[in-house]
């Protein structure tokens, strides 16, 4: 391992040698551009300091530097190793890897200032000032640029008047004046005038006025004689409808629109357009169904029924046009899992124009306000997807011990009983191999059979109203049969579950299973495995055991939206088993004979409580870069019929893996000073408490290869003392923290749009599995490193 790292060393330093000589072929005079930054104006007060990272001004400057490799000038390097007057493969592919150098340009930098200045003149700073520094004394033939901003003092808006040349739209404008993002001393930002006028419009076309966009807003500024101030005209324009024979515009004043009839086609084919999504011997079937008039092909399969549709769709005929209802519609349409895709376009009927008068306001006088109404068809092009399919997966699986195979046989419709139900069986066998020194037996092997049903709603004894704003409810029942055979136990595995989940706000997601039943028959069980299992608590959990009870997720996602942006995901879950049928064995029945439990077929059911808390955040840094952090919690507790023993094992927490302690294999860290196993055959080390906290950095490499370097801080302890527990494997707030384990590598992620294969070497720091003296390591040995093999990013 020493004779590896003296390699390693050596080739760094050549590397770092001959990097630092990419800047002897510049011709004289020529510096390589080497930093370039953007400092904010630090006088301004902070929630109006405009600054790189929070305005993106990266956009604006039109020279950046050279990527760099752990601060190295690795691909310019590369790339003037390349033959210039050869363009054979090895030599292209000098050049894909490597980067031209990018050459300080006095052109392109003034052209930055000016970028920048017009920028800062949009965002209301009409005094402001850019002034470029360029720095070629700090680095040899390199050349810094730092762009000083001064913001001055900005424009600020004074008075704000309203000139309705479409008087239809006042009072409806006026009457939301309190969310107006224009007001008295606020800046005048080019951007938040785009802004409101894009609410404004918004807000209209949800009620009813379909024809009126951004475009129908102007705004007139008079800052003449006025220094810092400016007085800002809103003018609201009525409609362009046509040209006459002269050309000139033909202006209306805004139309409400309502709904006339909404027609769908649930058996569209978008590939036969000519002849609305028909083949040309279709049979064509109209239904009208409570306000809904469906046109299919009789003879087309799938097919939804009409009810389903009707339940589906929230539009009805003489409903005014809502742009955030028609969203709405279409998701819900997505949801049911029936769809490929569909799309809703509306067609204005001619010669359907109704005057409407009211009383309004204007100023303190009524006047009266005549607006008209016309009429929408509305058509739902709907294109069904495959009834059924099966699927054919292998998977591939490896740790520092184990290399795993599977392979899953599925089958699925998505409408079972024509009313979107989907419908889901798979079969999966899986096949282990353990490679570790000293281990007798080697393989595992696991089978198991899974079916579910899943409704696209809340069946009984739960129903949904629009007045819930919920999204996508689902119902799903599942079982599901797993056999086991490990290299010291065998094990049958009998779960049932019926779950609701659904959506709300956009970024919220719950799960709800009021009924979750997981029945484990332990076979057989080594005896030599048991014991070695020092600790009684944890030899309980390879008994047979029956869980009875309900668990809840909730899951906030804002990386939906934010796919290159800062994103937060928090998961949370609580579950609880045993209760129930607890108060039912207490009042109804009697302990087993000789014993202070229950048993149900001769199995002693659990009973307790787990919750668990899972928080992540990613900060983009730009130049795709991120930060990463995850800070993890969770927590089981026995009691009643459970009390003495431990969770089931399946439900206990462990460290180490692709996804946590990245130092250690999977369940060999912990619990608490637990001393490590040496070459454990069966890894079990698991606890009721875990507490983790994990932090990376993301970088690119080159192509679909990108990099991080990471830390990790965790462990897992037992909750209460058992008779044979050592106290050091026990949580207490008073020592927890110097029980924590420490791990510190890199990692190698190879992005293939599709999925994210991940490579990760991780260090152990701190091992408080060792001796008090030699926790913390100095040494680079392959025992203190574990490599993990995962798919897609770890938080």
């Amino acid at each position: 391992m020493l004779r590896v790292l003296k390699y390693m060393i050596v080739a760094c330093v050549v590397i770092v040698i001959t990097a630092c000589n990419v800047t002897r072929s510049l011709p004289q005079g020529e510096y390589l551009l080497y930093d370039v930054r953007v400092e904010a104006d630090k006088s301004t007060p902070r929630d109006e300091r405009i600054t790189l990272d929070k305005d993106g001004l990266e956009t604006y400057v039109r020279q950046s530097p050279n990527k760099r490799l752990l601060g190295m000038d690795f691909y310019v390097w590369v790339y003037e190793k390349a033959n210039p007057l050869k363009t054979n493969w090895w030599n292209n592919i000098k050049r894909k890897v490597g980067e031209e150098p990018v050459i300080l340009d006095s052109a392109l930098t003034q052209k930055s200032v000016d970028n920048l200045q017009t920028y800062l003149h949009t965002r209301g700073y009409f005094s402001s000032h850019v002034e470029c520094v360029i720095d070629t004394t700090r680095h040899k033939r390199r050349a810094d640029v730092i762009y000083k901003i001064t913001q001055g003092e900005p424009t600020r808006i004074d008075e704000l008047s309203y000139d309705f040349k479409d008087k239809s739209v006042r009072n409806i404008i006026l009457a939301d004046s309190a969310e107006t993002l224009l007001r008295r001393g606020t800046i005048l930002d080019i951007t938040r005038l785009d802004d409101e006028r894009n609410r404004i419009a918004s807000a209209l076309n949800n009620c009813g006025y379909f024809d009126f966009t951004v475009n129908n807003i102007s705004y007139e500024v008079d800052t003449i004689g006025l220094g810092v101030d400016a007085k800002v005209k809103m003018i609201v324009h009525p409609t362009l409808v046509r040209y006459n024979e002269l050309g000139e515009q033909v202006l209306e004043d805004n139309s409400v629109y309502r709904l006339r009839n909404i027609n769908i086609y649930p058996t569209y084919d978008p590939m036969l357009r000519s002849t609305m999504g028909f083949k040309s011997d279709a049979q064509i079937d109209t239904i009208y169904y409570y306000g809904l008039t469906i046109i299919s092909d009789r003879n087309a399969t799938p097919k939804l029924r009409n009810a389903v549709l009707r339940r589906t769709i929230s539009l009805y005929p003489n409903y005014i046009y809502n742009a955030k209802q028609i969203t709405h519609t279409n998701k819900e349409l997505m949801s049911l899992g029936f769809f490929r895709n569909s799309k809703i376009n509306f067609e204005r009927v001619p010669n359907e124009k109704s005057y409407v008068s009211y009383v309004g306001k204007q100023g303190n006088e009524d006047v009266l306000v005549n607006t008209s109404e016309q009429y929408l068809d509305c058509n739902i092009f709907a294109a069904p997807a495959l009834k059924q399919s099966l699927k054919a997966e292998v998977e591939a699986s490896s740790t520092s011990t184990f290399l795993g195979l599977s392979a899953t046989l599925g089958y699925s419709n998505t409408n079972i009983f024509r009313g979107a139900e989907a419908f889901d069986i798979a079969a999966r066998f899986g096949f282990e191999f353990m490679y570790a020194r000293d281990v007798t037996k080697r393989s595992a092997q696991e089978l198991s059979f899974t079916a579910g049903l899943s409704f696209p709603r809340f069946l009984l004894p739960f129903n949904t109203s629009p007045g819930m704003q919920i999204a996508q409810p689902r119902t799903r029942l599942e079982l599901a049969f797993d056999y086991q055979n490990r290299p010291y136990y065998r094990r049958n595995i009998f779960t049932t579950r019926w779950a609701y989940s659904w959506q709300q706000g956009g970024r919220s997601s719950f799960v709800v299973r009021p009924v979750d039943v997981n029945w484990i028959n332990v076979k057989s069980v080594d005896e030599a495995f048991l014991a070695d299992i020092d600790n009684r608590y944890l030899r309980t959990s390879f008994e047979s055991q029956l869980t009875a009870g309900l668990s809840a997720s909730w899951i906030y996602n804002t990386q939906r939206a934010n796919l290159t942006q800062n994103a937060t995901l928090v998961r949370a879950n609580l579950e609880t088993a045993g209760n129930l049928i607890h108060g039912l064995e207490t009042l109804f029945s009697q302990p087993a004979e000789g014993q202070h439990y229950y048993e149900i077929l001769g199995v002693r059911y659990s009973q307790y409580v787990r919750a668990e808390i899972n928080a992540s955040h990613k900060i983009d840094l730009g130049h795709s870069m991120a930060l990463a952090g995850r800070i993890f919690g969770g927590v089981g507790v026995t009691y009643g019929n459970s009390a003495g023993r431990s969770i089931p094992f399946d439900r206990m927490f462990y460290c180490g893996g692709a996804n946590s302690m990245r130092g250690w294999v999977p369940r060999t860290l912990g619990p608490g000073n637990k001393p490590e196993i040496k070459d454990s055959t069966y890894p079990a080390q698991v606890g009721d408490v875990r507490l983790e906290a994990n932090m990376e950095f993301r970088f690119p490499i080159w192509w679909i290869f990108k990099g991080a370097v990471f830390l990790d801080a965790g462990n897992v302890w037992y909750l209460r003392d058992t008779e044979d527990s050592n106290p050091e494997e026990v949580f207490h707030f008073n020592s927890f923290y110097k029980q924590l384990g420490f791990n510190t590598g890199v990692g190698l992620r190879i992005d293939a749009t599709f999925v994210i294969l991940r490579f990760d070497l991780g260090l152990q720091l701190h091992n408080p599995g060792r001796p008090e003296s030699e926790r913390w390591i100095h040494n680079l040995k392959w025992n203190n490193m574990a490599l993990n093999f995962g798919v897609g990013y770890p938080f």
